[in-house]
């Protein structure tokens, strides 16, 4: 890392930090020629492929990740803060487990996962996209395995 006071190339690090909101690692370093002090942002290369439902693969992307949760959670009680804390720690997450891909149906279920720990509704728009319900039953089904109905409210209901 070069000084970008007098361009030594030799510095050391004082102090070391997650910034979770840029998804990098903010450095405090002091050049070791001038000794003055910067601040860098080392980001992470996530080089995550993800294999899609028609066989195809793409590279993970967080803002692909954050805007089909922002859609799932538009107009309910998760910020747009919140969804691009859950996308890092999802990115985060997938980094730590040195994986080199991950399928759809994996990363799907863990977006469903964290939903479900904060809202119900995003949880179930996020669902009636990602599982493609083929009736109301299906999403039914689903309504019911995480807010259970009466048995004989849901039959009327069915019917």
């Amino acid at each position: 890392m070069r000084c970008p006071f007098c361009n030594f190339e030799e510095s050391k690090v004082t102090d070391s930090r997650n910034a979770v909101e840029q998804n990098a690692i903010r450095r405090r370093r002091e050049c070791l020629q001038c000794a003055k002090r910067f601040t860098t942002f080392e980001t992470l290369d996530l080089t995550i492929q993800v294999h899609k439902r028609d066989g195809s693969y793409e590279d993970f992307n967080q803002e692909k990740l954050i805007r089909g949760m922002d859609a799932a959670c538009h107009h309910t009680r998760i910020s747009h803060d919140q969804v691009r804390a859950m996308a890092s720690q999802i990115a985060a997450d997938l980094t730590e487990k040195q994986v080199r891909e991950v399928e759809t149906t994996e990363l799907g279920e863990i977006v469903m996962k964290h939903l479900k720990e904060l809202d119900s509704i995003a949880y179930i728009r996020f669902a009636c996209v990602y599982r493609r319900f083929n009736d109301v039953d299906e999403l039914m089904d689903e309504i019911q395995s995480i807010t259970p109905v009466e048995e004989s409210e849901y039959a009327t209901k069915k019917e």
